[in-house]
């Protein structure tokens, strides 16, 4: 029973120093001190990738909180438009509210461009939903569309000091530059207001 007990102490003992080689870097006493600052560098080194990995992984990224417009898409559009530095945040997204209120509600080129008129669908935590309409008169939304207006949806969302814009159609192919004209319509009254944009 004593040899039993100590062979089970001996694997206590084994199993201890392992854990502890492992979480703090031991080595044996025979290897030099040079290995043995090398594997105690190695081991934080993998300890710290993998933390950063999981971080990376876990906490998802403001810049790509709205999905990135597919490739070759001609009805989605994205940018991203910054206050100039002096202006706090409250009041870049007031600002940016009062731009997204002065869109014509009658739309742009005699309705040609979102001739339906548009709606806020939300305004909370410094991002915006909007949907954008065309008048339904057109020969596409008579023909492919029950006669029924089109609909583009708007996202904004604050992404440091920086806001991300993202206009895409629901439907079809091509968006005729409609999304582009209400971008450009936007844009314009934000570098009034000394806003600087990428992705033009």
């Amino acid at each position: 029973q004593s040899k039993k007990y100590c062979n089970m102490k001996i694997i206590q003992t084994t199993a201890l120093m392992a854990a502890i080689a492992t979480c703090q870097g031991f080595v044996a006493p025979q290897q030099s001190t040079s290995q043995t600052a090398l594997d105690m560098t190695s081991r934080r080194d993998a300890l710290a990738t993998s933390f950063a990995t999981i971080l990376a992984i876990s906490v998802p990224s403001a810049a790509n909180a709205i999905d990135a417009c597919p490739k070759g898409s001609k009805n989605c559009l994205r940018q991203t438009w910054t206050p100039p530095s002096s202006t706090s945040a409250a009041d870049a997204v007031s600002q940016l509210r009062d731009v997204l209120n002065s869109y014509p509600q009658e739309g742009q080129e005699d309705g040609k461009v979102d001739g339906g008129g548009y709606t806020i669908v939300s305004d909370s935590d410094s991002a915006f939903k909007l949907e954008y309409r065309s008048s339904g008169k057109g020969f596409f939304a008579k023909s492919f569309n029950g006669g029924k207006p089109f609909i583009d949806d708007l996202v904004i969302e604050p992404n440091g000091s920086s806001f991300e814009f993202r206009s895409a159609s629901r439907l079809g192919d091509s968006d005729f530059g409609v999304n582009g004209k209400r971008l450009s319509y936007i844009g314009a009254l934000l570098k009034e207001k000394g806003w600087t944009g990428v992705g033009l």
